[in-house]
């Protein structure tokens, strides 16, 4: 999901975040130790650690962090021990430029999880392409990332460094309109954005594919992110006649924004993206938002078969923080990493080679693996060439699965 954009965090933290002792034995002559005689090989971590989206980033990290801990245990790559450098992006592209420039000035970093924002990924591509430096996101959903921003009409992919382990909004806008419109029998919307690159490009291709199944647009609407104050919206919305709002956006504006909408005397659903799929949402949205509607990427994780290893041993890591919507395509995020520094190691007799880098991202286009959310593998574009996607409806204050499938467009 994403593109997201607070709280900041001292100069101090942000400095000493990335004090890592160089250790390697690469062809080039950087050597030192991991402390076992190895090569320790960083992989960066990039998302919102802070502020109203940390519970999603916070789960980014954490399940990338198990991911190493995992391959370090099995010793998955001979002579090579993995460690993550997690930088708090605050849900900000400046702060994530900044984070992806410290990230490339740390020889040590082979690859990159993440952002959660995909308005945060625009900034970093060309700072990590530039530097020949994989980068694989659990939860960017716009298109253009992958296939250029003329996607609709013609697609190019901008950077060779950038992958993906979630499906993108040119499906899941669809999916969701189909959802709606088929299932849930609702014909006359009513859109609401937050204007940002996640929020806007969702709520543009469901608008799409809403409209050409016959549904009518009855009103359209942006919001400020940074207010929770949406009576005007709502009051729109009332007078509007709508039988359901499509936000596109995130939940810590969905929540209040479904609670105020109720409010204002329109009992409908609100129904959003991967964005609002959080537990957050039925806090804030209170206890009349039952039966509003996210879609998320993927399948329930507690749901898959390969994911029961990855949720227990989450569990069994004492993690204060929940894995969240993401995960499982953070775990595979990694893995994929881990997956293509293996490659490239055995490729060059057990060790690293002076360009590691550009082996890596090279080695990245044909990973191929059965991970915690199926099968992971990149298309041309460097998208998840898994393209499911789940409905969830707000039950008892929770988001509870109740349709999984893919877009038939």
């Amino acid at each position: 999901m994403r593109q997201r954009s607070l709280i900041a965090i001292t100069a101090a933290l942000a400095a000493g975040a990335l004090t890592l002792t160089a250790c390697g034995s690469r062809d080039s002559g950087d050597k030192g130790s991991s402390g076992n005689g190895g090569t320790t090989v960083t992989i960066g971590v990039d998302a919102p650690l802070t502020g109203d989206l940390s519970a999603m980033g916070l789960g980014i990290k954490n399940s990338a962090d198990l991911a190493v801990k995992n391959a370090n245990k099995q010793n998955y790559v001979k002579g090579i021990t993995f460690k993550i450098e997690a930088l708090d992006d605050q849900k900000q592209p400046s702060q994530g430029q900044q984070n992806a420039t410290k990230l490339v000035a740390d020889s040590n970093v082979l690859g990159v999880v993440g952002p959660l924002n995909s308005s945060v990924a625009e900034s970093m591509q060309k700072v990590f392409d530039d530097a020949k430096l994989v980068e694989v996101s659990p939860a960017n959903t716009g298109p253009a990332l992958t296939q250029g921003a003329d996607w609709q009409t013609k697609k190019v992919r901008p950077y060779k460094s950038y992958f993906r382990t979630a499906t993108t909004d040119a499906i899941q806008g669809p999916f969701a309109a189909q959802y709606v419109y088929n299932d849930a029998k609702k014909k006359k919307v009513f859109v609401i954005d937050d204007k940002k690159t996640y929020g806007a490009g969702l709520a543009g291709t469901f608008t799409e594919e809403f409209k050409k199944l016959g549904g009518t647009v009855v009103g359209t609407e942006h919001i400020n992110p940074d207010t929770t104050d949406f009576s005007a919206v709502a009051t729109k919305v009332k007078n509007s006649g709508a039988d359901v709002v499509y936000y596109g956006g995130e939940y810590p504006q969905a929540g209040p924004l479904s609670k105020q909408i109720k409010a204002a005397g329109a009992k409908i659903p609100l129904v959003g993206g991967d964005g609002i799929n959080d537990a957050t949402y039925g806090k804030l949205a209170g206890p009349e938002a039952t039966g509003d509607l996210a879609t998320s990427v993927g399948a329930p994780v507690e749901s898959l078969p390969s994911a029961k290893q990855f949720v227990a041993d989450y569990k069994a890591a004492g993690y204060k923080d929940e894995y969240s919507a993401y995960g499982g395509y953070s775990y595979d995020s990694a893995w994929a990493i881990i997956e293509a520094v293996k490659k490239v190691v055995e490729d060059n007799g057990g060790k690293l080679p002076s360009d590691a880098r550009a082996k890596v991202t090279a080695a990245m286009q044909n990973v191929s693996f059965d991970g915690v959310t199926g099968k992971v593998s990149f298309d041309e574009f460097g998208d998840a060439t898994n393209k499911q996607l789940t409905v969830y409806a707000v039950k008892n204050g929770a988001f509870t699965a109740v349709k999984s499938g893919t877009f038939t467009g």
